[in-house]
């Protein structure tokens, strides 16, 4: 049952005035759910529980805390069809989507749990002692990495299950043996709240102390940056838009004392055909590119915004079956009519640039709330000279650059903003001819891709889901794959510090069985 509260550590609580109700894009109505916003005194009571629960759950072992992110897992699956019903309701997504995004949250978890229970990700090393070294005496140095605090997490709109309150993001802190508090998107409220519900059950069935999770509903900006510029924060992640990102990086760094914000924002992902791909796939490209431009409607981080080519016959007739196939294909609904309207912003915008021509255009009548598919095209030095032309279109978009040659795509690429992904499509001997074209590239995005298509992020150790600015707010790190827990610690060495004190990782007897690097070798043995 959705009540519409706050989850404040494991109570429910309404104290705010402030109410909201969510949408079904769909239907073109607003949900039977009422929404309390967190007040003030909610947003310091969840810090607060978060900020005593961290003292204890810091020390928590990895084992605890991976039996704490299966239960997780098991309750999200437990809520059955009542959370599908929520998920599709409040995003107009499918059924199938929704199934198979719950299956990759669960996955996430279990994945967490599994480093967690290995135990070498908190990178322990041991330099020994060696007194007798001349001429100064070397001390016994060891270090690992340990959690930095309380989190802010805030929901995503275009994945209510995977990049929200049970998310990598919340998955990630809760893994490190920091508390997390998720600022629920105002988008899917219910979703969110059901799989609060699901993460706090989880905690108490494992003994986590209570704090150790809040969600706080908010309909604006407000309580977001109450959170971010509260004292006892100490991290916050972030997926969602250029503006959202850049406005907490910046209130963050403004505070006495400034905390690590990991945003991932936006990108256009750009994809270069180069000629053996056309000449010997051209047509089936264009169909993988029509379906990826429109999957989910257009709705994912790594949408391909952006396809470059050299000027060429083979090139115009890949054009050509872009706009064929993808005219063809029905346009989807859309999260939520703002994000309508801000598509159709963006796409007004772009499409009003003199340089631009028509490639595809979906005008058909459709019902509220669908995003009619566009393709535009443009020359690669029309290109370089609206950086307007550079810019996202949040939903089913794409434009098409014809550069004369090599150099003109090598420039293009170096001109462009930070990306997640950027795609090479061609074959293995021809690339070796495109090397500033490859290497333009690579500096630009956080996963470079050969032959594929960008929509799709496969959950994994390798994984880098980042960018350079404005992809993220730093390209070190990733919000996607185990690595993802990186964020939220900080190295701490520890110097002659007695064996009976020192964290179990460091302890010669390596009591959790370890891979560490001793000496400056990699070694699970005990010391001697």
């Amino acid at each position: 049952m959705i009540s519409g509260k706050n989850y404040i550590g494991n109570k429910q609580s309404s104290k705010g005035t402030k109410t909201y109700r969510t949408f079904d894009p769909n239907l073109n109505l607003a949900t039977e759910w009422e929404f309390y916003e967190a007040s003030t005194e909610e947003i310091d009571e969840a810090v607060a529980l978060a900020t005593k629960a961290f003292s204890e759950y810091k020390n928590f072992s990895g084992l605890k805390k991976a039996e704490f992110l299966r239960a997780i897992a098991d309750e999200i699956e437990a809520l059955g069809d009542a959370l599908i019903q929520a998920y599709t309701k409040e995003s107009g997504l499918p059924e199938g989507r929704a199934k198979g995004e719950r299956g990759r949250t669960m996955g996430q978890l279990r994945a967490f749990a599994a480093l967690l229970e290995e135990g070498s990700w908190v990178e322990a090393t041991i330099d020994e002692a060696q007194p007798d070294r001349q001429p100064m005496p070397k001390v016994d140095i060891r270090k690992m990495l340990v959690p930095i605090g309380p989190i802010v997490v805030f929901g995503s709109s275009n994945f209510p299950f995977a990049f929200s309150t049970a998310g990598g993001d919340t998955a990630s802190v809760l893994a490190s043996g920091c508390p997390a508090i998720v600022k629920s998107h105002p988008m899917h409220a219910g979703t969110g709240e059901l799989v609060s519900s699901a993460i706090l059950k989880a905690a108490e069935k494992t003994g986590m102390p209570n704090g150790v999770f809040s969600n706080l509903n908010s309909s604006g900006i407000e309580v977001g940056q109450q959170l971010v510029m509260h004292p006892d924060i100490k991290g916050v992640g972030f997926t969602g838009s250029i503006k959202g990102g850049t406005a907490l990086y910046k209130l963050a760094n403004e505070r006495k004392e400034p905390i690590p914000v990991f945003a991932e924002m936006g990108s256009i992902n750009p994809v270069v055909a180069l000629p053996s791909a056309l000449n010997e796939k051209g047509e089936e490209w264009a169909k993988q590119y029509a379906g990826s431009i429109m999957l989910g409607a257009g709705q994912f981080c790594t949408n391909p915004g952006l396809i470059l080519g050299l000027k060429s016959e083979t090139f115009s007739n890949f054009i050509t079956t872009l706009g064929t196939e993808i005219s063809a294909l029905s346009p989807g609904v859309m999260l939520h009519p703002n994000i309508h309207q801000g598509y159709e912003k963006g796409k007004q915008n772009l499409s009003s640039q003199p340089e631009t021509s028509v490639v595809a255009s979906y005008e058909a009548a459709t019902a509220p709330n669908f995003a009619q598919q566009k393709v535009l095209k443009v020359s690669g030095g029309d290109f370089l000279k609206n950086p307007t032309l550079h810019t996202e279109v949040f939903g089913p978009f794409s434009i098409v650059v014809e550069c004369n040659d090599a150099k003109e795509l090598e420039t293009i690429l170096n001109a462009l903003e930070g990306q997640l992904t950027g795609t090479i499509l061609g074959n293995a001997e021809e690339i070796k001819n495109y090397g500033g074209v490859v290497d333009a590239l690579q500096s630009r995005v956080g996963r470079i891709i050969f032959n594929g298509v960008p929509t799709g992020v496969e959950v994994c150790p390798s994984m880098q889901h980042g960018g350079p600015f404005p992809a993220s707010t730093d390209s070190r790190f990733t919000s996607v794959g185990t690595s993802a827990i990186k964020r939220w610690v900080r190295p701490v060495s520890f110097q002659n510090w007695p064996q009976e004190s020192l964290p179990d990782a460091l302890k010669d007897a390596n009591p959790l069985g370890l891979t560490r690097i001793v000496n400056g070798l990699h070694s699970n043995a005990k010391l001697k």
